[in-house]
């Protein structure tokens, strides 16, 4: 039986979304976000390594991470196999829901339209992901989708900086809200980690009821 998504997420608000560009970042990072608060992360699939960085993010254990951008049942089974205890995904894709069944773990697929939200709704799919949320008409469009879909939930992402997290998180619908200003490609680079802990922590703050 698949797992509820807000029970990986045990009552973290906060998901930071990475795209890391090389595993040699994966333990600093995981460091860096565990010492700013956070609890869990989503691991996104548009790098070489990505496979290799959830693989030492989950190993690192502060974490619970998960694979993002997945848009493969191929990408779902090597992500859960890294160690992966989450699924997101930018579109819905049946295979990929499917795949997440079999493997037995949460999936969060992408929606933009109220029909999209109704073809997960009918797959058995509560939770998604709001994306992009801004460009879609942020907390606006977040309340036009939530007002007839009263069981749905969603994980807003796309476009959000630290301003626009609590009125986000405002809303009963929002289980967690996914950032990716947190940990950006430019600040490993530079192995800003005191940056990517500071952010964190303030973003943290923010979640707090």
């Amino acid at each position: 039986m698949t797992a509820d998504l807000a029970a990986v997420l045990a009552g973290s608000r906060l998901l930071p979304v990475l795209t890391v560009p090389s595993v040699a970042s994966a333990g600093p990072l995981a460091d860096a976000l565990a010492s700013g608060g956070a609890r869990c992360a989503e691991v996104t699939f548009r790098t070489p390594d990505a496979e290799r960085v959830v693989k030492a993010m989950a190993a690192h254990g502060a974490l619970t991470v998960g694979a993002g951008t997945v848009l493969t049942a191929e990408q779902a089974e090597r992500a859960v196999a890294a160690g992966a205890r989450f699924l997101v995904s930018p579109g819905f894709d049946d295979e990929v829901i499917d795949a997440a069944r079999e493997l037995g773990v949460p999936v969060a697929p992408g929606v933009a339209t109220a029909s999209e939200l109704m073809r997960a709704l009918k797959a058995g799919v509560d939770t998604v992901k709001l994306f992009p949320a801004e460009p879609l008409g942020g907390t606006g469009m977040l309340r036009a989708l939530a007002a007839p879909f009263p069981g749905a939930r969603f994980v807003p992402t796309g476009g959000i900086g630290p301003d626009q997290l609590p009125a986000y998180l405002t809303h009963p619908s929002v289980l967690a809200v996914g950032g990716s200003w947190i940990a950006t490609p430019g600040h490993l680079e530079r192995g800003d980690y005191d940056e990517i802990r500071r952010l964190t922590a303030e973003a943290v703050e923010r979640t707090a009821p």
